[in-house]
């Protein structure tokens, strides 16, 4: 309900603490699903502390949980894990915090994450965002290549190398990002746009190794998936290697080393 204040009858502080404490414990546990970012375990301690954050964007909860609960599953999860937390919200008064107080974690299998790439995959191409007539022609000789991807990595030296021989006139705008883990998503995609908005840049090429399924879940975001489709320069994706394990990169066009795949709205000529 609403509070009568004013500035000549304010609250204290510790009051509108414990009204903010009062409506989160009303709130009733819940499922929740993030990535683990840091985990503390102190040895003889009864309770372990954890970050949970959301993979797609700049949002975290502080987590407990009883050492117990933990040690369940402390031989499958550890930092950078995905997992799903049964937990209820708590206000901790004296400093202002909100966390979750989890009762059962569960991680999340490398079967489930491909179910669920598949799921996006239908939905999103549901909405048209794969039709061959949103592809853009990849440009014959391009003058400026943007290029996304890790700092001093093979895929940068490999894309680099083997453009110059091919065309030695080619010039490159490059954008150095994380390639994985919790702060990849933002950054590529905040690379993408930025190279997306140059209007010298003819061709986006976004670039990984190979890796895990879970190292290359970042390129499989939804929000990266859009951001690209959104693009008036056409991208290409080289992502991971042939042959090995990769979650699944919608609307793919396979192209040679270093550039084997193309993704989004970029076709060949």
């Amino acid at each position: 309900m609403a509070l009568n204040t004013s500035a000549e009858t304010p609250l204290p502080v510790g009051e509108v603490s414990r009204l903010i404490g009062g409506w989160i414990n009303r709130l009733g546990a819940v499922w929740v699903e993030g990535q683990i970012t840091e985990l503390s375990r102190r040895p003889g301690a009864g309770v372990v502390f954890m970050t949970l954050r959301d993979p797609s964007h700049d949002i975290s909860l502080r987590v407990t949980c009883y050492r117990q609960t933990f040690d369940a599953v402390a031989d499958v999860v550890s930092e950078g894990a995905r997992v799903v937390v049964y937990a209820k919200p708590e206000w901790y008064a004296p400093r202002g915090q909100l966390s979750l107080r989890a009762a059962e974690i569960r991680p999340v299998g490398i079967g489930e994450l491909l179910a669920r790439l598949e799921l996006l995959k239908k939905s999103l191409a549901a909405e048209g965002l794969f039709a061959p007539d949103r592809k853009q022609p990849l440009p014959f000789l391009p003058q400026l290549i943007g290029l996304v991807c890790g700092r001093a990595s093979a895929a940068e030296r490999d894309v680099l190398e083997n453009a110059r021989h091919r065309w030695p006139a080619v010039r490159f705008e490059v954008r150095n990002v994380a390639v994985q883990g919790v702060h990849a998503v933002a950054q590529v995609v905040q690379a993408v746009k930025e190279l997306d908005a140059l209007d010298e840049v003819d061709v986006i090429i976004v670039a990984r190794g190979g890796g895990s399924v879970e190292d290359l879940l970042p390129f499989s975001d939804e929000e990266l998936v859009r951001t690209v489709s959104a693009c008036r320069t056409p991208v290409v994706s080289a992502i991971g290697h042939a042959g090995r394990s990769r979650p699944p990169r919608l609307g793919s066009v396979c192209f040679g080393s270093p550039t084997p795949r193309v993704v989004g709205r970029g076709k060949s000529r």
